[in-house]
Parts: structure tokens; C-alpha cells; sequence
């Protein structure tokens, strides 16, 4: 099942810390890998972005919604989740938020609580066979992506 996530939520949960200029991107990072290893669709969901940094953007395989500073990312889950109608039911919605729990129960989609959810993270993290680090290499694709993520950064 895909899951929608509430990302500052979730931030602090996974050992992130909310004040780090970069909070966002390494738990895009986060999910990324477990995206990969558990083969599900994530969308994230972070409030705060100012004018002009606002705005839904694929990186890599994650889907991250920047709510505009002034409105919440918890409003926004909230609109997706009725958007999706019954499809909402195929969902994982992940936060502690009890308004955002209750807005996924109402059209039927399962949640968790973001530490439920970190528990899931370990697992699949714990799942993949160690290998020797000095046999990974990055593809091309990967480099891309990176320098997408880097360069948008600094823009």
C-alpha cells in the first residue's frame, strides 16, 4: 500500500532534527531507500515553505508536497485524502496527529502513528543482506538525481 506521510511529523521520530536546514531532504533521503527496499509509493507532505518554494516536486521516487507557509501540511493530507474518495482506502496515512488520523478514518484509510511507522522503517532497513560497501557503485541515473537535489538546494 502507498503512504502519505506527514513529514515534520515524522522529522524528530526517525532522529532528524526539525531545526536543520536540511531536516526536509534528509528524510526524503530516509524514504527514499525504504521506498526502494519495500517497493511502495510515498508521498510527503512539509508545511513552512516560504512564497515561491511552495509547490509538489518528484524527487526521485518520493513525491514531496511544500505547503506554503501560512497553511498547514495537515490541511493538505486532509484535501488529498478527500480528493482520493475511495481510493483513499488503499492508503497508509502516517502521523501522530490525531486530527490527521481522524481525517483518514473518515474516508477510510489505514494509519499509523509516526513511531509505528519508524518501527517499519528499521525492518526494512534490517532486511537487506550486508554486503561489502567497496562493491556499491552508483549509477548514472543515481548521480543525476543527486545533483538534482543538490543544485535545486542551492537555487
Amino acid at each position: 500500500m502507498p503512504y502519505l506521510i506527514d513529514g515534520h511529523n515524522l522529522i524528530p521520530k526517525v532522529g532528524l532534527r526539525l531545526d536543520s536546514p536540511d531536516d526536509e531532504m534528509e528524510l526524503v533521503a530516509i524514504l527514499q531507500e525504504f521506498a526502494r527496499l519495500k517497493r511502495q509509493q510515498v508521498e510527503v507532505y512539509f508545511d513552512g515553505a516560504p512564497i515561491g518554494y511552495d509547490g509538489a516536486r518528484s524527487i526521485g521516487t518520493i513525491r514531496a508536497h511544500f505547503v506554503r507557509l501560512g497553511q498547514t501540511a495537515d490541511n493538505a493530507i486532509r484535501a488529498r485524502l478527500n480528493r482520493m474518495a475511495k481510493d483513499a482506502r488503499n492508503w497508509i496515512v502516517v502521523s501522530s496527529d490525531r486530527e490527521v488520523q481522524n481525517a483518514a478514518r473518515v474516508v477510510h484509510a489505514q494509519h499509523i502513528s509516526a513511531e509505528e511507522f519508524v518501527k517499519s522503517l528499521r525492518e526494512a532497513h534490517n532486511s537487506v543482506p550486508k554486503t561489502n560497501t567497496d562493491d556499491k557503485k552508483i549509477s548514472p541515473a543515481e548521480v543525476d538525481e543527486w545533483l538534482k537535489i543538490f543544485c535545486e538546494k542551492k537555487n
